[in-house]
């Protein structure tokens, strides 16, 4: 397996396009607009820097990371020769399934075709395509360059074979792959989003304020990242998302939204990405400041 195509220049993708481009893959990145293409390598640039002023990476290894990585604005050129693609973009059933089917008519028919998809089902995607033993999920984690685990999610017709080689894959990335199957939210996000859902209900009912609530998880259980300040950071969107995969593959009414979660959305407070959710995001300051809203 040489040959890598990545659907998506946003946050993930550009990601993940980083990583199998370091480990010495020919990576093809796609993205219907040129633009999220050019802010995609202007990230990978920024973070392979980083790498070298760490000393992890040297200035040539930068250099021939980002020469194996080609732009394509047309999904049939960018997959023309792969072995293996993987779909990063928006978390929106309908849009991946659309992707899927092009997916499936264009690219070579030995490839696997893989989801970053971090709660949507590989089975019902699968069913998109001719070829669902040959579909699985590849569920990097945020930030990609960083992060180790690989969630590798069996679709209901995915292949031992298949299965098999993205888990090797993932360890060529020196990545730790873990097999789950494919049932709601899988284990990261069946287990994250409800507690990110009670601790936004516990600030909805009174219980105490976003920065005592984080700082209870932070000093109480050494959790990195309080939970509303990680809702912000992977966005209020993506949660109220995951959260609605959850309740409606459940039935359960302990996985429905937070109605607080669901009005930020409502009003566009997405957190860091669009500047506020919880917290106020400056450029260029680290500062957490509780959002206004909440004070």
């Amino acid at each position: 397996m040489q040959h890598i195509s990545v659907i998506g220049g946003g946050t993930m993708g550009n990601g993940i396009a980083h990583v199998f481009a370091q480990y010495g893959f020919q990576v093809s990145l796609i993205d219907v607009q040129q633009a999220a293409l050019d802010k995609a390598i202007a990230t990978i640039s920024k973070n392979l820097d980083r790498q070298v002023a760490k000393g992890s990476l040297t200035e040539a290894e930068k250099e021939a990371t980002l020469q194996r990585i080609q732009l394509f604005t047309q999904l049939e050129g960018g997959v023309a020769k792969a072995d293996l693609v993987v779909e990063a973009a928006t978390e929106n059933v309908d849009l991946k399934l659309r992707i899927f089917r092009e997916m499936d008519a264009t690219a070579p028919d030995a490839a696997i075709l893989a989801t970053n998809t971090s709660s949507i089902s590989i089975t019902q995607i699968a069913a998109a395509t001719k070829r669902p033993a040959q579909v699985i999920g590849m569920h990097f984690m945020n930030p990609v360059p960083v992060m180790k685990l690989v969630e590798v999610i069996r679709g209901y017709a995915t292949s031992d074979a298949v299965t098999a080689t993205i888990m090797d894959l993932s360890r060529r990335l020196e990545k730790t792959p873990v097999e789950v199957n494919d049932y709601p939210g899988f284990v990261a996000n069946r287990i994250l989003m409800p507690m990110i859902n009670e601790a936004i209900y516990t600030l909805y009912e009174g219980v105490s304020g976003v920065h005592e609530i984080d700082t209870v998880m932070k000093l109480g259980m050494a959790h990195p990242m309080g939970p509303l300040q990680l809702a912000d950071f992977i966005g209020l969107d993506v949660c109220l998302a995951i959260l609605r995969v959850l309740h409606d593959g459940f039935g359960q009414p302990k996985y429905a939204p937070c109605p607080l979660l669901v009005n930020m959305v409502m009003a566009g407070k997405l957190g860091a990405k669009k500047g506020e959710g919880f917290y106020v995001y400056t450029p260029g300051s680290k500062e957490l400041v509780v959002s206004p809203s909440f004070k």
